[in-house]
């Protein structure tokens, strides 16, 4: 009797037909409790949609409002091979075409005739600002030059960029910042490399392109993807004429300028890039 007393009473919860009430409550109050919270989300839908409308309207679509600047902008190389590491054999091409595809593939958007189509010459060695005027908006921003043939021997007038003679090029770029001045006095911001650790005797000579290292002022402020829509990176090449083989070698390169802070232990790619290269002979 007790099961079926407790049957029965989970059955009249569901539905009791005297009361006429459904899981303990009327029609009326389920009515009730369904209006109260079909307004209260409503009114939370309303709530978030004019909090969105109003943060939007604080919004430019070409300039972040706010912008936590990096203090040290990060630095990457090109070709960058698996996890920073570059290893071939100079006599096997396959080991080392790949690396020549990337580069030809990164430096085909700064192809002089490009160039030339996009962007314009700028004044070297000052800052190109462009400042709106008043109200009036300066957009879309112009951008300077940087055409491939400015990393000479590593702009791919050697189809191999040096790879088959054991002399690779490896291309560095700043990251971009908005609104970053990467130098005063008319200091420009120039890269140096040299060897890790135990490292720095077996890096040999290096040929930097252009021939300082340098990042030319010309090339900033950097002002935004929508607002300087053809902008073109200025890029640094390295060539290591004589790095000793069939080792790795470890090469950390530096950004150096009179503004930018050096990076810290915490962020390796903070003003500097650290990879490993090997080259191989079976000579």
């Amino acid at each position: 009797m007790a099961k079926d007393d407790k049957k029965d009473g989970w059955k009249e919860f569901f539905w009791n037909p005297r009361t006429r009430e459904f899981c303990g409550r009327t029609a009326g109050s389920w009515g009730l409790i369904l209006l109260f919270y079909l307004a209260f989300y409503i009114f939370l839908a309303g709530l978030f949609t004019l909090t969105m409308y109003v943060m939007l309207q604080t919004l430019d679509d070409y300039k972040p409002t706010y912008q936590d600047r990096l203090a040290t902008p990060g630095m990457m190389i090109r070709p960058k091979g698996d996890e920073l590491e570059l290893a071939y054999t100079m006599q096997y091409t396959e080991t080392w075409e790949r690396y020549v595809q990337a580069l030809n593939n990164f430096l085909t958007l700064y192809t002089d005739s490009i160039q030339a189509q996009k962007n314009i010459e700028c004044k070297r060695d000052q800052y190109f600002i462009q400042e709106d005027s008043g109200t009036l908006k300066n957009y879309p921003k112009r951008s300077c030059q940087f055409n491939r043939t400015i990393l000479g021997n590593c702009s791919g007038n050697d189809l191999s960029y040096g790879y088959d003679l054991g002399q690779p090029c490896i291309i560095i770029k700043l990251n971009r910042v908005i609104g970053l001045l990467p130098g005063k006095d008319s200091s420009a911001p120039f890269i140096t490399c040299g060897g890790k650790t135990d490292d720095s005797d077996k890096l040999g000579e290096l040929q930097y392109y252009p021939p300082d290292g340098s990042f030319n002022l010309m090339y900033y402020p950097y002002y935004g993807k929508k607002s300087q829509v053809n902008y073109s990176q200025p890029l640094v090449a390295i060539k290591f004429l004589n790095i000793t083989r069939n080792v790795d070698v470890n090469v950390e390169c530096r950004i150096n300028a009179n503004n930018i802070p050096e990076g810290t232990e915490r962020d390796k790619f903070a003003g500097r890039v650290s990879f490993k290269l090997r080259i191989n002979s079976i000579n």
